[in-house]
């Protein structure tokens, strides 16, 4: 694995930018206008994953990086949960939730497959920066 000197690098920060942006997309349609607490809560797990990726990476050590990741992937979960409230209240298609879901599913896998690797390297004495 090459060295990583910013949280743009990594990979999952990236596709939770991307998640974030879909979900902000929906969200700002009509169809949600009658719900503002789940709006509210969709855009604030999905920032949340993003956020904290970037917050444990700057916070510049592997045992805090990896505490943050930890945060981030039950935003993951947290927001796959709304993701079934929304399609229950009929905000979203079944499409769209499914899209939402993988999207999920496969972010709070790279987060754990980033923990996994800070895990090893930790006991191996590396540092992630």
């Amino acid at each position: 694995m090459s060295t990583i000197r910013k949280f743009e690098e990594i990979v999952c920060w990236k596709e939770a930018r991307l998640l974030n942006q879909v979900m902000r997309k929906f969200v700002s349609e009509k169809r949600f206008e009658s719900d503002f607490r789940l709006t509210n809560q969709i855009l604030g797990s999905a920032g949340s994953i993003m956020d904290n990726i970037a917050e444990g990476f700057e916070r510049g050590g592997n045992k805090e990086f990896i505490y943050f990741l930890y945060i981030s992937k039950g935003s993951c979960a947290e927001l796959r949960s709304q993701a079934f409230r929304a399609l229950d209240a009929g905000f979203l298609t079944k499409s769209e939730f499914e899209h939402i879901y993988e999207k999920t599913e496969k972010i709070s896998f790279l987060i754990l497959k980033l923990i996994q690797y800070l895990k090893k390297a930790d006991v191996k004495g590396y540092k992630f920066k």
